[in-house]
């Protein structure tokens, strides 16, 4: 009897290899089915679905993924953008079930529309090469008042580590936007890129705020003290807990680090392998809280409201969108920032079995004191609540 010797076809060596690159390299794997049962929470608080079907990814991948990023609250309706599907939607939840009614497309045909703002009755979008602002005609965009304030950010179109995503807020009558790297690891040739600048209202006269801040996806200003803070994401490619992911107090005219330094001053003589006199880093800003690297700290807030019980009062939250370039993954969570480390507050979206069934992206306070949070991968906006 001969035994035939199994070979396997061409084609299908070709996707076993593709297959291993994607996961090793690239971080793409399927994302598995979603369920609240495999969200956990401290005692007490619930999680619910407030919107789905909202361009959820059928994989997990690194940066953004189809579904919902950032949001903001306007006379209690939740406006949401959806870079991928280039627009900003509304969800009503006029009956008042905790369920959005419908989805209302706001303004369509933007390009990677991302960070939103809310001010004097002037919805602003920041879109990856311009902002704008636009009024409301109920849930939908006047389109006759849309002023574009500023057109000219510079954008990031090949595909080697570079930053689409713009984050915008409005404090004390100046507008602040992120503009993260256009690498992994570079020195910039514009200033704006791997930096916050400040505005006037109507765009004009922008000035660096802070720079050396590789992406500040999220920063918020203290309700209390008018501070800003930052999350920061660490470049990738030095081992799975080098450099740490940060959360910074971002103060004008301060140099964060980046590209050549990290976490508390720490050389990257990685990237950087001048020689110098003194520590290069030493006239830098420390960071102000490390995190786990490769965490990729996105939206944060601070909790004022008045639902959680009142040991949460005044603490911040950050939603971790999970790691891509690290071995044992990690992230895929919310945690609560207490006496300046870290601690768990939801996790589950990484199953022990290291499937992934969703991904944090940002989270906003509403007014009743629940807290919501988008998820770019699963489509959802999810509720959580404390009942006690």
């Amino acid at each position: 009897m001969v035994r035939k010797k199994f070979r396997l076809p061409v084609n299908w060596i070709v996707v076993v290899v593709l297959v291993f690159i994607a996961v090793s390299f690239l971080g793409i794997r399927l994302r598995a089915p979603s369920s609240l049962q495999d969200i956990r929470l401290p005692d007490g608080f619930v999680i619910e679905v407030f919107a789905e079907n909202l361009s959820a990814s059928p994989t997990t991948f690194p940066g953004p993924n189809t579904g919902p990023r950032f949001m903001e609250f306007v006379d209690g309706v939740l406006f949401v953008s959806i870079p991928q599907q280039s627009k900003v939607v509304a969800l009503p939840d006029e009956d008042g079930d905790y369920k959005a009614d419908r989805v209302v497309t706001v303004i369509d045909n933007l390009d990677l529309p991302h960070g939103l703002e809310f001010h004097d009755d002037w919805l602003y979008i920041a879109e990856e090469e311009r902002v704008i602002k636009v009024k409301l005609n109920g849930l939908q965009a006047d389109l006759s008042t849309l002023e574009v304030l500023i057109g000219d950010i510079p954008d990031e179109r090949l595909p080697h580590g570079g930053h689409f995503t713009r984050t915008i807020k409005i404090h004390d009558n100046s507008l602040y936007l992120s503009a993260g790297s256009s690498c992994n690891v570079c020195y910039e040739e514009d200033e704006r890129r791997a930096a916050i600048s400040r505005c006037d209202l109507d765009g004009s006269n922008c000035k660096i705020f802070a720079r050396g801040i590789r992406n500040a996806v999220g920063f918020v200003f203290h309700p209390v003290t008018g501070e800003l803070f930052a999350t920061e994401n660490g470049r990738d490619w030095l081992g799975d807990d080098a450099p740490p992911d940060e959360i910074n107090i971002i103060k004008e005219g301060k140099d964060y680090g980046w590209p050549i330094c990290y976490g508390k001053n720490i050389h990257d003589t990685d990237f950087d392998r001048n020689v110098y006199v003194r520590n290069p880093c030493e006239d830098k800003e420390l960071s102000l809280i490390d995190l786990q690297a490769h965490s990729a700290p996105l939206g944060l807030a601070f909790y004022y409201g008045n639902n959680f019980p009142e040991e949460y009062r005044g603490d911040l939250f950050v939603a971790y969108h999970g790691s891509w370039n690290r071995g044992e993954p990690t992230g895929y969570k919310i945690v609560r920032i207490k006496d300046g480390k870290a601690e768990d507050f939801a996790t589950g979206w990484l199953k022990e079995d290291k499937t992934v069934i969703g991904r944090p992206v940002d989270i906003v306070i509403a007014e009743d004191g629940s807290m919501f949070v988008s998820d770019d991968n699963a489509g959802k906006i999810y509720r959580i609540s404390y009942l006690g």
